[in-house]
């Protein structure tokens, strides 16, 4: 089980994550996004990967199926 943080308002993600055994939470400021696995953001531009040290999967998009795929594969890197 993964520790994911993902951008307030993608709820829809949030659920399809859990679903998935992975323990989520949600954020509003980049710096609520500490001790976990894979970052789920709306755009890159709002948050600097390299500056977050943890991965990150930009939502802008994507459907929730891809964007669940794309959590899961980082994950497994």
């Amino acid at each position: 089980m993964a520790k994911i943080a993902v951008e307030e308002p993608f709820d829809d993600i949030q659920h399809a994550l859990e679903e998935k055994g992975h323990q989520v939470t949600m954020f509003v400021n980049n710096s609520d996004i500490k001790n976990v696995d894979v970052g789920v953001v709306r755009h890159l531009n709002e948050f600097d990967e390299a500056d977050s040290k943890i991965p990150l999967v930009i939502a802008d998009g994507k459907s929730i199926n891809d964007i669940v795929s794309e959590v899961e594969g980082r994950i497994n890197r």
